[in-house]
């Protein structure tokens, strides 16, 4: 099962206290970048160059540290630009770069099912996720069946089944090795049939070799069109935010390759790289379904834009 470490999840946590517990290293690495730049009424060049020397190094990536500097050069700070006024400006700004991509998972494809694929590195979380999203759609009501089309590992069957049992979800499963389009024709037919609003189908996660995977996803991709033209409806790429800047390149990499329509951010759990989310919206304006900052069923919800920005920020 997962290894996330999880914030303080208690019955008494609300989902705040969780994000506040899983960004506060992001937002405290944040602050030390930022403390001791002060101004009186503007940030001259040099202490510009300081805070997008800051954002960078707290992950947010070179586009949205720019973004947020060209923001501050036009701030007049009426009272001074302390640290607070700072990361209220920079608050500001990064919730203005996560709107945009703040755009939860809706479950519309008619006829049903909707089909979801998930992709991602192995480690990324992807197999827990596929079970978040499944218990996000029966908190709403949906039907939900999974697909274990990973069958490059014995391990991500196991695990997808010992979930699907978990909560009570159907699935459509082979042998280790077996081919992942039949598993996933099989399912979309029996979701067809049981009239299942959600079929949730894992994938395999191999990007040292992208020809072997792209042509697997080609194959699942010409399957699925014979049974629903429209299928897949959506192609989801779970990303591991210890892993920072590099995981903007498995958006590039799996962009190119599968066609990625949006993204799960997961493992903010006290990952002091939790600006790679901002670093995300802002270089390729993907939606993002879903963060996650823990290892319980409840922990991978829709986000607040703006209260994550105030988190990061450390102005929440």
């Amino acid at each position: 099962m997962s290894t996330e470490t999880s914030p303080p999840s208690g019955p008494a946590a609300s989902w705040s206290d969780r994000l506040f517990g899983g960004l506060r290293k992001t937002s405290e690495r944040l602050g030390e970048n930022l403390a001791g730049i002060v101004s009186k009424t503007r940030l001259d060049d040099n202490q510009l160059d300081d805070i997008e020397d800051a954002l960078i190094l707290s992950d947010l990536g070179p586009r949205a540290a720019a973004r947020i500097r060209a923001r501050l050069a036009d701030e007049r700070f009426e009272r001074g630009a302390d640290e607070q006024a700072i990361k209220e400006a920079v608050a500001k700004e990064i919730a203005a770069i996560l709107r945009p991509v703040a755009k939860p998972l809706e479950i519309t494809a008619f006829p049903r099912p909707q089909v979801i694929l998930v992709i991602g590195v192995n480690g990324s979380g992807k197999t827990t996720t596929i079970a978040k999203l499944g218990h996000l759609f029966q908190e709403q009501d949906y039907a939900v069946m999974f697909a274990a089309g990973d069958t490059f590992r014995a391990a991500a069957i196991g695990q997808l089944g010992v979930w699907a049992d978990r909560l009570g979800v159907p699935i459509v499963k082979g042998p280790e090795g077996g081919d992942p389009a039949s598993i996933v024709f099989d399912a979309v037919k029996q979701a067809t049939e049981r009239g299942t609003d959600a079929l949730v189908v894992d994938t395999a996660g191999r990007l040292h070799n992208r020809r072997e995977l792209m042509d697997e996803l080609a194959k699942i991709r010409r399957v699925l069109g014979r049974l629903n033209p429209e299928a897949p409806h959506d192609v989801v790429l779970v990303l591991d935010a210890t892993n920072g800047q590099n995981a903007l390149q498995q958006i590039e990499i799996f962009r190119e390759v599968a066609g990625v329509t949006g993204l799960v951010m997961t493992k903010l759990d006290g990952t002091a790289r939790g600006g790679v989310l901002v670093a995300a919206a802002e270089q390729f304006g993907l939606p993002i379904h879903a963060i996650g900052v823990g290892e319980k069923m409840d922990d991978l919800r829709p986000f607040d834009p703006d209260l994550v920005a105030r988190v990061i920020a450390g102005v929440a």
